[in-house]
């Protein structure tokens, strides 16, 4: 039997590093996925934040309450049902004014809200209640969903599903 000698045994620990070294393909592609992904829920995250961070006046345009529902902020209308029905914002929920006080616990307090009517005076009002119960990034859209409409933005019609 022929006796290993230490180069032998020297490129045989080579080759055994070599192979416990090198990593898979399918590795790489997870890691690449998971940092795709990462990445992708930081920019998410990183841009709802960056809505809720800015300090919220107490009354904002409807240009202004618009950018911030384009990035997700909910907006809330205070109109009645039957105005609700004539059109409301994509999305947006209905609790009439006169039911807000009772149904604050349907509200997160940790998110921005854009306070909606239909000219921007129950709006004020809805903001003041939240604003008196606690929550601190609220605001309201002045010229209501009259203004909305007219500088065409998006409407839905129909009670709320």
């Amino acid at each position: 039997m022929k006796q290993k000698t230490r180069n032998d045994k020297k490129t045989q620990v080579n080759k055994t590093q070599k192979i416990k070294t090198k990593p898979n393909s399918s590795f790489w592609w997870v890691i690449t996925l998971a940092i795709v992904v990462l990445l992708g829920t930081f920019f998410a995250l990183t841009q709802r934040r960056s809505v809720s961070a800015e300090k919220l006046s107490l009354e904002i345009s409807v240009a202004k309450a618009h950018e911030y529902y384009s990035s997700g902020t909910l907006m809330l209308d205070v109109r009645e049902p039957e105005e609700y029905e004539s059109g409301h914002i994509p999305g947006s929920l209905l609790i009439p004014l006169g039911e807000l006080p009772d149904r604050l616990s349907e509200l997160a307090r940790d998110e921005p809200i854009v306070v909606v009517c239909r000219s921007g005076n129950r709006s004020t009002t809805g903001r003041d209640i939240l604003k008196r119960a606690g929550y601190e990034e609220v605001t309201s859209m002045a010229g209501g969903m009259n203004q909305w409409k007219q500088l065409g933005y998006e409407i839905e019609f129909g009670a709320k599903p």
